[in-house]
């Protein structure tokens, strides 16, 4: 196969990064990703006599395992004493970190939350549909200037941007299309997204260490479910963080999918290590378009996985309105990750 040319305006947005990787020092190099906050009441929680995992090392098979030789009556007092840890472990039973995020936080009491932390920007984590019933799930993993203070409203309050709004627009489209589909939505703010299209954004030191407690939450998940499948929907920045998982992924996971995409981290398809399809589109006015795929230095994320020659498989989204719109209802982007997920993974939705 013949050498691909760079472009020039490759050519010239590489030079440009690689003269603010010389002069910003601490900006040069690979990834490096931040280890987790430890959680609220971690202290207490290792002091208790029933003697729980440590909640910062323990992986969701040894949470989960410890949960399940405890009495029901003691999981409950384990969730009532230290619910900003309870609520926030992969591994426990759904119920128990339900329950934990209701005591936590009271005003999320209508909803099903799996993960609160209310700390600097915040995270959460919100289940549409029943989580320990579904044969398949739907993460979505969103992008820049995603906080906990809009998760709901949105940047600017512009509801398209709400992970929030958008896992609920994905979710009734399921529900519509096939009423009788065992299928969940998770909105996944599990990590720290970049503030802005600043440095943050154009390394992915967010993205990587995004992709640990994505890697995290997806193993949990794939606890005891043996015949769950699992989507992971990027968009924007969200995809990097997806791209950078990939390859630490559970086999449970069978798509995934990059929505406005600057990168993922790698050259190509083949470079994410994964079984999984992988699928992209980026809206014929996306700005992303305009963001040349390179990545030297620790700088820029790689080939948009929206061109043709990155080797993922093309989404359907001509009719979406700039990098935002993607889950817009009646756009066919919204259409096709709701046949998606509901498709067999042994066959093509397309």
């Amino acid at each position: 196969m013949p050498r691909r040319l760079v472009t020039p305006r490759r050519t010239v947005l590489a030079a440009a990064l690689s003269g603010l990787a010389l002069l910003g020092g601490s900006v040069l190099g690979p990834a490096r990703a931040t280890p987790p906050p430890t959680p609220v009441g971690a202290a207490g929680w290792l002091a208790d006599p029933l003697a729980p995992p440590d909640p910062v090392t323990a992986t969701p098979a040894r949470v989960a395992a410890f949960f399940a030789g405890l009495a029901p009556a003691d999981a409950t007092t384990l969730a009532r004493r230290f619910p900003q840890v309870t609520g926030n472990l992969d591994g426990v039973p759904t119920e128990l970190r339900y329950l934990a995020n209701r005591l936590a936080h009271p005003e999320t009491a209508a909803r099903q939350i799996l993960g609160f932390d209310d700390r600097a920007d915040g995270r959460i984590l919100e289940v549409l549909g029943d989580l320990d019933t579904a044969d398949r799930v739907v993460i979505l993993v969103p992008g820049v200037d995603t906080d906990l203070a809009r998760f709901d409203t949105g940047l600017g309050g512009v509801r398209r941007r709400a992970p929030a709004w958008q896992a609920r627009q994905l979710h009734d489209r399921i529900r519509a299309d096939n009423p009788g589909a065992r299928v969940a939505v998770v909105a996944w703010l599990g990590y720290d997204p970049p503030e802005g299209v600043g440095r943050d954004a154009v390394r992915e030191d967010r993205a990587a260490a995004g992709a640990l407690a994505l890697q995290r939450f997806a193993d949990g998940l794939a606890l005891g479910h043996a015949d769950r499948s699992i989507v992971v929907v990027g968009h924007s920045y969200g995809s990097t963080v997806a791209g950078l998982a990939a390859p630490g992924l559970p086999a449970q996971v069978t798509d995934i999918v990059a929505l406005g995409s600057p990168g993922m981290g790698v050259p190509d398809r083949s470079g994410l290590h994964t079984g999984a399809r992988v699928w992209a589109c980026a809206s014929p006015g996306d700005w992303i378009r305009r963001v040349p795929g390179v990545r030297i230095l620790g700088l820029g994320h790689g080939l948009l996985p929206s061109d043709p020659e990155f080797g993922a498989l093309a989404l359907p989204c001509d009719d979406v309105d700039g990098h935002d719109g993607y889950f817009e209802p009646h756009t066919t982007a919204l259409q096709a990750l709701a046949d998606l997920a509901t498709t067999l993974p042994d066959s093509d939705p397309r």
